[in-house]
């Protein structure tokens, strides 16, 4: 910034400090008539001569700053020495008033053209750095590609161009494009065409460096480029959107004929922001593929829905220990009997640990119990198995579980249970008794060998077999906070359902668990509920439903 001149006399131009100042000097009276100049202020303004009005010959906004400044003077004996701005031909000047006592003013005219654009690009600059911030901050607020590809689009069209077109990589014959107009809705589409018929488009999806503006002629791009309604185009920009390792696609900036040309540093700023908008856009995709692995892997590890079966209903339900979490270590199955008339079995077990870690070891388990359906009436020999592949595995974990054979016989429902240090079996008869259901055993993968107790006996109608999981009956909490639900509990709340069916008594159970809890911490609960229906079935429709049944 050049400071203000020192203030000078204005009785003659003969060995006065403007007299041969190197920058124009204008002095006028209290009056507004012009009384001096100097040789740079008659080269500069030629029209503006001595004895003539001072608003005669120099710029309207210096007129006006003089006529402010001479009724400032007059009203109140003094002038404010602000200086003032404004153009001379193609450059710009700040007038510096120096105010004499009588009010005779001299203006000193400095050139500030080089300044004025320093600050122009600086402010220029911060208004594109806060943009790009405030761009990236807009953009990572969303991890869905498609609301991503929105955002994209809406803020070129709004900061960049008058419309911006968002060019995803081609899924098989089509284009996935979002347009959007400045002061208009994103609008995607599928386009049927090939990017390399538009110049720079093929390129920048493959992630090439972007092809000069100048060399892509507006009047050749396709219908499908230009929006509805836009008009002619006048400049297009395409430049590649980068992604992480990949490109993510490409961005298409538009402007109207009678919007000025890209310049070559309006198309540098573009492929800034075209630099996070595919940083975004990648991360959006990832996650996205991310989540589908994720949920596919999810539905896989999750519980399976229980039917009934061969004339055996079969219920569970299953609560991870943390809300924010869909698996964890208790997990169940039941494997319809590949032959009509043969057991069907139902596992229920628990894997040391809880989360995502403990759920991949009980999907292996799973798996592996799967692979041993053929000899699943020895169940002695499928532990024995079982407890050899975890041994040989890298899990350092162990698990308990629990087999359940189950058969229906006449209106009963035979069960032959075998418990590997699980929690025992409880058996709900028609009366409300509870009994534990005679079955021992050692837990497996942790002891080279797993000796197991199998236990047979038969559910008359109305009858049910619990399998449950030491989540229920150690979770901790009650009127006081602390204590445990246990075992002697749970079988009176069982008591109490006697003669219902097998959804009722998971949906029991789950709900006198989660209110002794709360909202305390807890572990995995599963429990699985095997009952002998009260009536004699008679039909199934496909085999999943109750059918029709005698009274």
């Amino acid at each position: 910034m050049v400071s203000t001149p020192v203030q000078a006399g204005v009785g003659s131009s003969h060995g006065s400090p403007w007299g041969s100042a190197p920058y124009p000097v204008l002095v006028a009276d209290i009056e507004g008539t012009l009384v001096r100049r100097n040789d740079a202020a008659r080269v500069l303004l030629p029209a503006a001569r001595p004895g003539r009005p001072f608003t005669q010959g120099v710029p309207s906004w210096l007129s006006a700053a003089h006529d402010r400044l001479r009724h400032t003077h007059r009203e109140t004996g003094r002038a404010p020495g602000a200086p003032h701005f404004g153009p001379i031909g193609e450059r710009s000047y700040e007038a510096h008033p120096s105010v004499q006592d009588d009010g005779v003013v001299a203006w000193w005219l400095l050139d500030d053209t080089d300044h004025r654009l320093v600050r122009e690009a600086l402010h220029q600059e911060r208004e594109r750095t806060a943009f790009l911030v405030q761009a990236s901050n807009t953009l990572l607020s969303s991890l869905n590609p498609g609301r991503c590809m929105d955002v994209i689009a809406q803020l070129a069209a709004e900061h960049l161009a008058d419309a911006a077109l968002v060019v995803a990589p081609s899924r098989g014959h089509q284009l996935p494009v979002v347009t959007c107009v400045r002061g208009g809705a994103p609008v995607p589409s599928h386009e049927p065409v090939v990017p390399d018929d538009v110049p720079g488009l093929g390129e920048a999806l493959r992630g090439f460096p972007p092809v000069p503006s100048r060399w892509i002629d507006p009047a050749a791009a396709p219908a499908w480029l230009v929006p509805e309604g836009f008009g002619p185009v006048g400049s297009i920009v395409i430049t590649p959107l980068p992604g992480h390792g990949v490109p993510a696609g490409a961005v298409v900036l538009l402007r109207g004929p009678e919007a000025e040309a890209f310049s070559e540093g309006e198309e540098v700023f573009a492929r800034l922001f075209a630099a996070r908008a595919g940083a975004a856009l990648s991360a959006a995709r990832m996650y996205a593929e991310q989540s589908s692995i994720t949920e596919v892997l999810m539905r896989e590890l999750l519980p399976p829905s229980l039917h009934q079966i061969s004339g055996v209903d079969f219920a569970g339900g299953y609560r991870p220990s943390a809300d924010h979490e869909r698996v964890g270590g208790d997990f169940y199955d039941v494997h319809p009997a590949p032959v009509e008339g043969q057991a069907s079995l139902a596992t229920l077990g628990d894997v040391c640990g809880k989360g995502l870690e403990a759920a991949v070891l009980t999907g292996k388990i799973r798996n592996t119990l799967h692979a041993l359906l053929p000899m699943a009436d020895d169940h002695q020999k499928m532990i024995s198995l079982l407890n050899t592949a975890l041994l040989n595995s890298h899990h350092t974990r162990f698990a308990t579980l629990v087999l359940a054979s189950a058969v229906r016989e006449g209106n009963g429902v035979k069960l032959r249970l075998t418990s590997a240090g699980h929690p025992t079996p409880l058996i709900l008869r028609a009366g409300g008794t509870v009994e534990e259901a005679e079955t021992r055993g050692t837990l497996v993968g942790a002891m080279p060998s797993a000796p197991a107790r199998t236990a047979a006996l038969t559910l008359a109608p109305g009858e049910a077999c619990v399998l449950y999981t030491d989540g229920i009956t150690e979770a901790r909490g009650g009127p006081m906070g602390g204590v445990q639900f246990g075992e002697k509990r749970l079988q009176r709340a069982l008591s109490e359902c006697a003669g219902m069916p097998s959804e009722s008594i998971v949906e029991r159970v789950q709900m006198l668990a989660s209110q002794w809890v709360g909202k305390g911490a807890h572990d995995d609960m599963a429990v699985v509920v095997i009952s002998a229906p009260r009536s004699h079935h008679l039909s199934a429709v496909n085999g999943r439903t109750r059918g029709r049944f005698t009274a």
